[in-house]
């Protein structure tokens, strides 16, 4: 399938020329998808208004991968599609590194709201790194299992920071364990949110989370399937596409 031109979306969005050469670093978010009800909501957390990078607006939870991801003791594996994908089209792909980008997603939104995503079937995890402790304190492995890799996007040249982030999605009947006081009015996050798809669409979000929002869309409408292709948002030549991991 070849790439198709969506440069006029994107490009715009918060673009400081000053930062031409920085490189992307690794990073994963999480789509937390709660289906008790007719109509699906997502989990959203609204930054705090000083935060120097999207201020205020609506995000999903997530962040850059920790070298400690690496090392955490987990329940389950990524299903085979996923981590296919996740070592598609990247430099030095490995195991250990789709690994670790899923754990980064499961360990932001811990931090970030509270939500620990994992299992207590498997007892109480040992050995945890630095970043992880909740799960230790709670009784909570990591379940890889509860992940689906949906899509992709790499921040274009010209922001002062750029990521290479992988979109997980999970349901919320993973979550095993919820921490109170995490998100507030110090903290990274000031709120959370359980949007429906159509206010999320109306919610201050940024351009590229507003286009996952419509790939998630059609996902869910199209039942989830694991061989559906996983988008991929990237820059060349001045301008963005988007691509599919088959």
């Amino acid at each position: 399938m070849s790439p198709t031109d969506v440069s006029a979306r994107f490009l715009a969005e918060d673009r400081d020329t000053g930062h031409p050469a920085i490189r992307p670093a690794d990073a994963a978010t999480l789509i937390l998808v709660d289906r008790s009800k007719r109509t699906p909501r997502i989990l959203f957390g609204r930054r705090h208004p000083k935060l120097r990078f999207m201020p205020g607006k609506f995000v999903f939870p997530g962040g850059r991968v920790d070298a400690q991801d690496r090392r955490v003791p987990v329940y389950g594996m990524l299903d085979a599609d996923s981590e296919r994908r996740l070592l598609t089209r990247v430099t030095r792909p490995s195991p250990g590194r789709a690994r670790a980008l899923a754990l980064t997603a499961i360990r932001e939104t811990s931090e970030e709201t509270g939500l620990l995503l994992g299992t207590r079937e498997a007892g109480v995890p040992e050995g945890l790194p630095e970043g992880w402790a909740a799960f230790g304190t709670a009784g909570v492995f990591p379940n890889l299992e509860a992940l689906t890799f949906v899509a992709r996007a790499i921040t274009p040249p010209g922001h002062p920071r750029r990521f290479d982030t992988r979109f997980f999605m999970a349901d919320v009947t993973d979550i095993a364990h919820r921490e109170e006081g995490v998100v507030g009015p110090e903290a990274e996050f000031v709120e959370i949110a359980w949007l429906t798809i159509p206010e999320a669409k109306k919610a201050e979000v940024p351009t590229i989370t507003l286009a996952i929002i419509e790939e998630i869309e059609a996902r869910v409408g199209g039942g989830n399937k694991p061989w559906l292709p996983v988008p991929f948002y990237f820059t060349r030549g001045g301008k963005m596409y988007r691509d599919a991991l088959a």
